[in-house]
């Protein structure tokens, strides 16, 4: 692909990530399902809040072939109001608790940005940090994921849930968020963090048409030489620009969960797990018929 006028040599490294101190092959793409424990989320179906939700949208989407499950329970959507570390903690630990003692063999991603959390979500099962604002909102995350040698979801993002949509002024934007995370990945591990996904942060202080030329760069990102996890499912850039409400938008998630893969994605997160498996399937079998 070309940069800037530049050509460069795009390579597909064969990537592994350390969990539970196994190698987790990242040959073929991951399907990460969506659980959130929160009554705001912008897509109500992914919402679970008691424990009979959680427990039948887990079955649900394990039956359906996802790899691991991401529980989050204070919401980061634009306009989102921040809940107390109390109440988040309340909401997830016990999500955690229920499912690593249902599905002791499943992954589990928790989603959130302060310490005390994270560390208490790994304690209570947890496998992987997901923090959307890369250790901006707390610093101490990476000292508890290198504490627990978890895996760090690193994700680009700005300001908060009620400052992004203001902070969305880039010169290039893929060129400039592949500096941030290069200076946060060098961060990152000094700080002793060894696996590192990144997220490039779709929605989070970007424009529709920002989000869209992240997508056409996506190949850019493989010079950070770690895995790259899309978190596009159902999202504004999809339903907005097809004039559609979230409920309506999983044909065009999955048009560009198909690019995002074809284009060497690693992880979908994703509230349609089916859909999402079936991609993985029929692009597997393309790749034996060339």
């Amino acid at each position: 692909m070309a940069f800037f006028g530049v050509e460069i040599k795009h390579f597909r490294s064969h990537k592994y990530l350390r969990i539970r101190n196994k190698l987790f092959d990242l040959a073929e793409p991951k399907i990460i399902g969506i659980i959130n424990c929160t009554p705001d989320s912008f897509f109500k179906d992914s919402r679970a809040i008691t424990s009979e939700e959680i427990e039948r949208s887990v079955n649900k989407m394990i039956d359906e072939g996802v790899d691991i499950i991401d529980i989050g329970a204070c919401s980061t959507r634009p306009g989102a109001e921040l809940i107390s570390e109390e109440e988040e903690l309340n909401r997830v630990i016990p999500a955690i608790t229920l499912i690593k003692e249902k599905f002791p063999e499943l992954i589990i991603s928790i989603d959130t940005f302060r310490a005390k959390v994270a560390e208490q979500g790994l304690i209570a099962g947890a496998d992987i940090i997901n923090d959307v604002t890369g250790g901006d909102f707390d610093p101490n995350i990476w000292t508890i994921a290198a504490k627990f040698k978890a895996p760090y979801i690193l994700m680009h993002s700005r300001g908060n849930s009620k400052t992004m949509h203001d902070l969305s002024n880039y010169d290039h934007v893929s060129l400039e968020i592949l500096l941030f995370l290069s200076e946060k990945i060098k961060k990152i591990k000094e700080a002793g963090i060894k696996d590192i996904i990144i997220d490039l942060g779709f929605g989070f202080a970007k424009n529709e048409q920002q989000n869209y030329q992240l997508m056409a760069d996506l190949e850019l990102f493989d010079l950070l030489e770690f895995p790259i996890l899309i978190g596009i499912s159902r999202k504004s850039m999809i339903y907005n620009r097809l004039n559609i409400a979230p409920e309506e938008a999983l044909n065009g998630t999955t048009v560009l969960h198909t690019y995002a893969l074809s284009k060497n994605a690693n992880f979908l997160r994703v509230h349609d797990v089916k859909e999402a498996v079936e991609i993985k399937t029929l692009l597997k079998l393309d790749r034996k018929l060339k």
